[in-house]
């Protein structure tokens, strides 16, 4: 049984951890280890996560049992839904928690009144087949400067229902 709820500020050192968990084994093969441990600090610091949890980004988290095994940042962006970030423990892919999530940004996304879902992914990331799964659709290639690297990226959109 899964519950999705949303974070606040308390949840910030959780979704750090699950962060930390969760971008070795899916970037290993994509990053190298010097430009995971840069965005894990940058991005994913309890302290960069508790003021975006304070601004705009909604974290909401996925729990399988009491236990918290992925999470979802969203954010309102003009006529769309950012899904900013969609990660979850490498264990438990696989399982629909995905699909899962997707949905529930869809759920927020039309009770804002908002008709299109939008997402970065990178280029090589496995996620990027289950996106296409999920009615994305790729409108930009992007290579986004990041400091002393380059995110290598596909832009993409679902038009919701």
């Amino acid at each position: 049984m899964t519950e999705i709820r949303q974070a606040n500020i308390e949840d910030a050192a959780l979704i750090h951890d699950l962060a930390h968990a969760i971008w070795y084994p899916t970037y290993e093969n994509i990053l190298s280890k010097k430009q995971i441990d840069f965005m894990l600090d940058k991005m994913y610091s309890v302290e960069v996560l508790s003021t975006a949890i304070q601004n705009n980004t909604a974290f909401h988290l996925l729990y399988e049992e009491k236990n918290a095994v992925g999470f979802i940042g969203i954010v309102p962006k003009g006529e769309l839904l950012r899904i900013e970030k969609i990660y979850l423990l490498p264990s438990t892919q696989g399982k629909g928690y995905g699909k899962q999530l997707i949905d529930y940004a869809a759920q927020e996304a039309k009770k804002l009144g908002l008709d299109t879902l939008e997402l970065n992914v990178n280029r090589s990331n496995n996620a990027y087949q289950f996106y296409l799964k999920q009615g994305f659709e790729v409108i930009q290639e992007v290579d986004i400067p990041y400091y002393e690297f380059t995110l290598d990226d596909y832009v993409m959109r679902k038009k919701l229902d």
